[in-house]
């Protein structure tokens, strides 16, 4: 297999990682040599691996730990027990004049924070919190596009210790309260309206109505995004009025495992869960991923495409903590044309830009060439995730956007907020593989029996404890639904929902997910084997498979979205049949290829291939207010081509 990146010796020699392999031989005693024996100590010693960790980027612990790790098992594993520290003190510890945020709104808006001035700003908001009575547990919610405020909120909050959570404001009221309401919080911070796509969208409305059925609120605070000095109700300030001067952040120290993000599962057949993550664990694991997976330096500039409903957005901001400039953007990517973000790339000197996997799919569907039309001279790394990165991205990234580059597909997810699989700055890029698995994860693929497999499908686990895993999920005292979702699988294991496989060299290869697993005959086919083949077919745009119950059995049922203008027909599906048996097998080619003007997707950009399953199998999608596009749903329903 060729390599379609490999490290040149100074990216190897100046990579923070380099710099870790050499601390880790010293704490080990061990002769560490590259990636494999580094990650293999990580897993045999993981004691010793995280407490090298948290040395090597000096955790600031109040009160010390007094282990590593006790009741080491599945769940229930404590990690730096007594130890106290906070989160955000981390990544406020730089407080000098280089850039800390830009911000670029799609209407052309730029702003920008230096660490000095984010600090004095979240020392103003803090005090607003105090003011308004908030403390350590509270919870302060935020309904907010992706913008320097939200940042500032988010540390003000975890600074004292209360719990953040956020989403963005293109979810409808009830996608909000399946979310807030249940965990019930007495702030919240929102906007007056945000643009999407040259469109204005005015919150006012929904705001009262949420206001309405959100009794525990105390307070509302609103960022005026769209008006200079929009109205506003009873308990609502103004965010000018809400944020009082002050000199310094109070920086209250919590237990290493205190809730601090509560985040949601995608909630697109039924409530979604809320999921309690803590300080400790993640400042760890992002300082690990940015640091030593992604080689984040000081000098970097980091942007990901990511709403503040998705995990990607605390993973991205996490940044900070290394002291790197965090660029956020909110609004479409592809606005006013398709190559907006590749101008903010060049305007902004970004590093390492990353998007998801769907945004180059739609990048190259689109026509775009940056490596023609754009310069890209800083960009080192490029990031995907949100689905499998197919192997046309990897081609059309190395040939179109920018020859050498890094290309990091990711993959791990809300539930551990992190990554098992991801990039490395030493080791070579391979199409359609994540180039290794994440220190310290003890991640491998098997089959039913829980039999480890290498380079074949299986389904994803981790085998021992890690830092990031979930303090548990809010409103389940007795943890039973948190172990049900990852531990009733396989004993002491956490089984991820992932199909995918472990290749001979350590890379990973991701087919789907395990529950949208396709099983015609009895064949399991991870949809993503079939994304991989359709994108190769010029007149498709996007498409989703989804399997359908018949005759005892389940049959592949593909919908395609095509170019404007092309209608199916029979030669266009057979090319895509074609395309398919030919690249693929015959237990590959859909039964049916129906056609579709929309494709149901979340608002962070997911496709929902469980919610369409559930619909053309005449079963009811419990939530919809999840997705950013409901009514196309109604595409897929009582389609005539579908009746047994």
């Amino acid at each position: 297999m060729t390599a379609l990146w490999i490290p040149d010796q100074s990216t190897i020699t100046s990579a923070n990682l380099q710099s870790f392999i050499q601390y880790a031989r010293a704490f080990s005693g061990l002769p560490l040599e590259d990636y494999s024996d580094l990650y293999y100590w990580s897993i045999d010693d993981r004691r010793g691996f995280w407490q090298s960790l948290a040395q090597f980027f000096r955790i600031m612990f109040h009160s010390a730990p007094s282990a590593v790790l006790i009741n080491d098992q599945m769940p229930g594993a404590q990690w730096f027990p007594n130890a106290t520290l906070n989160y955000a003190e981390h990544l406020l510890r730089h407080r000098d004049e280089k850039t800390a945020l830009i911000f670029w709104g799609e209407n052309g808006q730029r702003r920008t924070l230096s660490y000095q001035a984010l600090f004095q700003a979240v020392a103003a908001a803090q005090q607003g919190l105090l003011l308004a009575g908030i403390k350590k547990g509270d919870r302060v919610a935020a309904m907010m596009p992706n913008c320097p405020e939200t940042v500032v909120m988010m540390l003000a909050t975890t600074a004292l210790g209360a719990i953040w959570s956020s989403c963005s404001p293109d979810f409808g009221v009830q996608g909000v309260l399946d979310r807030f309401g249940q965990i019930k919080p007495r702030l919240l911070l929102t906007v007056d309206g945000y643009s999407y796509g040259g469109k204005i969208v005015n919150c006012m409305g929904k705001i009262t109505r949420i206001q309405q059925q959100l009794p525990s609120l105390v307070t509302t605070v609103l960022v005026p995004f769209l008006n200079a000095a929009p109205q506003t109700g009873s308990n609502t300030q103004l965010w000018a009025d809400f944020c009082q001067p002050a000199e310094q952040v109070l920086f209250i120290p919590v237990p290493f495992a205190q809730p601090l993000f509560i985040v949601y599962s995608s909630g697109t057949t039924g409530v979604p869960k809320s999921i309690v993550h803590g300080h400790g664990g993640i400042l760890l694991q992002h300082l690990k991923e940015l640091s030593l997976h992604t080689d984040l330096k000081a000098q970097d500039r980091i942007f990901y495409f990511t709403t503040c409903g998705w995990m990607m957005w605390n993973w991205l901001v996490s940044s900070l903590a290394l002291g790197a400039t965090v660029v956020l953007f909110d609004g479409s990517p592809f606005h006013p044309h398709p190559a907006a973000l590749m101008d903010m790339v060049d305007a902004e000197a970004i590093t390492i830009f990353g998007v998801s996997a769907k945004y180059l799919a739609a990048l190259e569907k689109a026509g775009v060439k940056p490596m023609q039309s754009h310069d890209l001279v800083h960009l080192k790394a490029i990031l995907s995730t949100g689905s499998p990165l197919l192997h046309g991205s990897y081609d059309y990234v190395f040939r179109d956007v920018k020859a050498n580059v890094q290309l990091s597909s990711i993959s791990g997810g809300t539930d551990i907020l992190s990554c098992f699989a991801l990039g490395c700055p030493i080791l070579p890029v391979y199409r359609g593989e994540l180039q290794c698995r994440g220190l310290g994860m003890d991640v491998h693929f098997v089959d039913n029996a829980g039999t480890l497999l290498v380079g074949e499908k299986g389904e994803l686990v981790c085998r021992a404890s890690f830092p990031s895993m979930p303090v548990g999920f809010w409103n389940d005292p007795d943890g039973s639904l948190y172990h049900q979702a990852y531990f009733a699988a396989y004993a002491n294991t956490w089984t991820h929902g992932d199909y995918g496989e472990l290749t001979s060299h350590g890379g990973v290869i991701i087919h789907g997910r395990a529950d949208t697993v396709l099983n015609p005959g009895g064949v399991r086919i991870g949809t993503a084997e079939i994304y991989r083949q359709v994108e190769k077919v010029n007149e498709v745009l996007e498409s989703i498979a989804v399997g359908q119950e018949w005759q005892n059995d389940i049959r592949i049922i593909l919908f395609v979205r095509l170019r404007d203008g092309i209608a199916l027909s029979e030669q266009l599906s057979e090319k895509i049949s074609t395309t398919i048996r030919d690249n693929a097998t015959h237990r590959h080619v859909p039964a049916l290829i129906l056609q579709v003007s929309d494709i149901p997707r979340t608002v962070s950009g997911k496709i929902v291939e469980l919610a369409v399953r559930e619909i053309i199998n005449n079963r009811p999608v419990n939530n919809t207010d999840a997705l950013a596009n409901p009514a196309a749903l109604e595409l897929y329903k009582n389609r005539p081509e579908l009746r047994l």
